[in-house]
């Protein structure tokens, strides 16, 4: 994996879904759709948005979970059973007591349309500093800074610009296909 850079893996931001920082939730969706049915069939589909400003940077990003979270009922009540957790409940415990109280919630069907109209920028997640990869990194590196931050993807950067997304599918992809060569290879004339 050591012949490996970041930019040799990425997703250029060409080949990813984006929308500007206006945007519905709808619209996002809408974007995210259209960019799997665009992406390479061979590789694995998108599973989020990055969200750009007017001079097309790169400013935050809305994953698969950003987006169902925006249809969670937002309440006082809601929010004071979420915290629960910190009381030592059981994540089950929590879970039966939020499912209590969204017995009486409007079905996530009725919220479709109030959440279709809402801003990504009041959704997005904006990057933190360990989010950031230079394109230039080596994968072994990379793959270090992806397990130590738990993160999915990182942004590629080139200087100051976002140029792609190095994402842990593909990185997963690529190494498992260096085990699986370096493991069919025959040693000292045997094979496996």
């Amino acid at each position: 994996m050591k012949n490996y850079c970041v930019k040799d893996l990425m997703v250029p931001i060409s080949e990813y879904a984006t929308v500007y920082e206006h945007a519905t939730l709808y619209e996002s969706v809408l974007a995210l759709e259209k960019s799997q049915e665009q992406f390479q069939q061979s590789r694995y589909a998108h599973r989020a948005i990055l969200v750009l400003d007017k001079n097309k940077k790169v400013i935050g990003r809305l994953s698969q979970m950003d987006f169902l979270r925006a249809l969670e009922p937002r309440d006082d009540n809601l929010d004071q059973i979420r915290k629960f957790k910190q009381f030592g409940f059981s994540r089950k415990a929590v879970a039966l007591q939020q499912e209590e109280y969204l017995k009486n919630s409007p079905p996530i069907l009725d919220v479709y349309s109030k959440a279709a109209k809402l801003k990504v920028t009041d959704l997005m997640q904006r990057p933190t500093e360990g989010e950031y990869v230079d394109e230039k990194t080596s994968i072994d590196m990379a793959l270090h800074q992806l397990t130590t931050g738990s993160n999915l993807s990182l942004l590629v950067s080139r200087g100051a610009d976002i140029v792609g997304v190095l994402r842990l599918a593909d990185v997963f992809a690529a190494v498992f296909h260096a085990m699986k060569d370096s493991e069919s290879k025959p040693i000292d004339g045997a094979t496996r």
